[in-house]
């Protein structure tokens, strides 16, 4: 799950690295979510800044949480954790 704003620059670099993602490996969907809209869910889950990912497990729990565009390395990896 990606927190995004409309004007952030990597937030456009971190949609095309999770879509690359998620494309490559079964079972695993890259949502992204505009910050602006969802002022309350950003409150909620203390987002601070965009980009911002969660990967969630498949009861919905957040297991790893990071800011800043990621690498696509370490993506894959956190999925590992979500398995």
């Amino acid at each position: 799950m990606q927190f995004s704003s409309a004007f952030c620059q990597p937030c456009r670099a971190t949609r095309r690295i999770l879509a690359d993602v998620a494309a490559m490996v079964p079972g695993v969907r890259h949502i992204e979510i505009d910050a602006e809209d969802h002022l309350d869910l950003m409150r909620a889950l203390e987002i601070d800044r965009t980009p911002t990912v969660l990967v969630l497990d498949a009861r919905g729990q957040v297991v790893r949480r990071a800011g800043g565009q990621p690498r696509k390395a370490d993506v894959i990896a956190a999925l590992g954790a979500a398995v």
